[in-house]
């Protein structure tokens, strides 16, 4: 619990470190976990609460981590168990929480446990993991498909029978409805709460269960192409399964035997599917992540909508979460634009719920392209062409002007951005209107301000590119106002409260100023105003 007694999490705000890409300390071109260590001092000033790292487990590094072979070690590429254990006493002495990337679902063929699943059909851990038999044609038992390209069933000629994998080949999906596979991941959860990380943030989560009868998933109707092949059909029953909130429940209560810790889901379903994810009481995770942002029109009445219809479908008592970016998905500045990747920082950090910010959105990173000779992600060289490559949103961190932009003293393993020799952290945050400047005053007015971390959310009625909200608490009220397009826009007094003020603009010039019958907006402005809490 914080000072105001809400748990920690809820008042907190999360910051994504790609490990690879935040700072190698040993020059070979990859992140490691010291170089974290020794970027941590960012973090605390950015004014983060939280640091979630995606995997540094070992690995064959098919998916880059997410291909785990040992659950609890450390992959070399990023240190030793000793480091990571420095990591986490660096980051409890700095006042911030760890969290850890948990890959339950699957794992990398070269695990132990799947080596001898493959082994025979009679081997102990055979039903560790999925297996069928050909299906009536002798081709695979049924129709469901990777979500990297082609079946998702790959034939393993010595034992006769197909294994599943939802994502790459190299990663085989463990059967979730054995318990014995349930405590075996249990247990690694506890292997790491006990060295003291925080929580986790549990990938696919909505996986994890599959149907019973393995029936063929539905075709898409609204399938068009240049999309990724995966979305011909339907997942009616290769995900989100009702069972799935069970194997939610324990995991949280695992985490419950070691006090205040926090379960997080990786959970790409519509808003009304997503919110079950809370559990039965609010006994499952107690952040399903939401990612509607990343995906929606960025335009103010798509946004006021998704608010409403999220607020709505949110079961009592359920805290809210909002992301705008992670390593999967463009990067923000590219999807909405450079002055729009200002407000959309400033949505971010004033609506209700638990913000997670992606590394390096903070200095307004795009989305790199990234030569085809050059490309590394798997995803994009099996299906190659519409645009799904996940390379050049995990480009490295743009700390200075220095070759390779402090990132690295040998060739970094992505290539970086263009514009990294004045687009990085050190030009920024001596510029006192960047926008990692707007970052940091975001941050910190957040954290001043009750009504911006536990207040009420109320929508208040605008027209076009206007998207106004109030947030409130007991004794203080603030609006905000953004403006999602690039024309001026007003607002009366009335729409706001009189006796109004000026917190905080997206363009860091407006602080104090009076509202005097009429706020104005500049062109891609958001405002964080001051109201008098009666205001209606």
């Amino acid at each position: 619990m914080d000072q105001s007694g809400e748990p920690w999490w809820q008042s907190g705000i999360f910051y994504q470190v790609y490990p690879r890409s935040f700072q190698d300390s040993n020059a070979d071109g990859v992140g490691d976990i010291t170089g974290i260590i020794i970027r941590l001092p960012y973090l605390v000033t950015l004014g983060v609460d939280a640091v979630w790292l995606s995997p540094i487990f070992p690995s064959p590094m098919a998916d880059f981590g997410y291909d785990i072979s040992d659950y609890t070690g450390i992959d070399p590429l990023f240190g030793t168990m000793e480091d990571f254990d420095t990591l986490v006493n660096a980051v409890h002495s700095s006042g911030l929480k760890m969290i850890l990337d948990l890959v339950p679902n699957h794992t990398s063929e070269q695990h132990a446990w799947f080596v001898e699943s493959r082994n025979s059909r009679d081997n102990p851990k055979r039903d560790w993991y999925i297996w069928r038999d050909p299906g009536p044609d002798g081709g695979p038992p049924n129709n469901w498909l990777s979500e990297f390209g082609g079946s998702a069933w790959t034939y393993d000629a010595p034992t006769g029978q197909y294994y599943y994998h939802a994502f790459l080949t190299q990663q085989p999906d463990l059967n979730w409805r054995n318990p014995a596979v349930r405590e075996a991941i249990y247990d690694v959860m506890r292997f790491w709460l006990r060295k003291g990380v925080d929580g986790f943030r549990v990938d696919v989560i909505w996986h994890l269960i599959k149907d019973a009868e393995f029936r063929d998933n539905p075709p898409n109707p609204y399938y068009r192409d240049g999309r990724p092949p995966h979305e011909k059909i339907l997942t009616r029953y290769s995900t989100d399964q009702p069972e799935v909130h069970e194997v939610v429940a324990e995991m949280r209560r695992v985490t419950e035997e070691f006090g205040s810790r926090v379960l997080i889901g990786e959970i790409y379903l519509p808003l009304e599917r997503l919110v079950a994810y809370y559990g039965n009481d609010l006994r499952g995770a107690q952040m399903p992540f939401n990612f509607a942002l990343i995906s929606t029109l960025w335009s103010a009445r798509s946004i006021e909508k998704i608010i409403a219809d999220y607020e709505g479908a949110l079961p009592p008592g359920a805290w809210p979460n909002w992301v705008l970016g992670n390593h999967d998905r463009p990067r923000v500045a590219s999807r909405v634009g450079t002055e729009q990747a200002r407000v959309a920082a400033m949505l971010l950090l004033t609506l209700r719920g638990t913000p997670t910010l992606y590394y390096g959105d903070e200095i307004g990173m795009h989305q790199v392209a990234i030569a085809p000779d050059q490309v590394r992600d798997p995803f994009e060289k099996n299906v190659p062409g519409i645009g799904v490559g996940r390379d050049g949103c995990r480009t490295p961190m743009q700390w200075d002007a220095t070759p390779n932009a402090g990132f690295s003293t040998s060739t970094p393993w992505l290539s970086l951005a263009s514009d990294f020799s004045h687009e990085n952290v050190v030009n920024l945050d001596a510029d006192a209107q960047s926008i990692l400047s707007l970052y940091k005053a975001l941050i910190k007015l957040r954290k001043q301000t009750p009504a911006l971390t536990s207040g009420d959310y109320s929508p208040i009625a605008a027209q076009g590119d206007l998207l106004l909200y109030r947030r409130q608490s007991e004794g203080q009220a603030v609006v905000i106002a953004l403006n999602l397009g690039a024309e001026p826009v007003s607002v009366t007094s009335s729409s706001i409260g009189f006796d109004s003020k000026v917190l905080l603009s997206t363009f860091l010039d407006r602080q104090d100023e009076s509202i005097e019958g009429v706020l104005d907006l500049r062109g891609n402005e958001g405002v964080v105003v001051s109201v008098p809490d009666q205001a209606g």
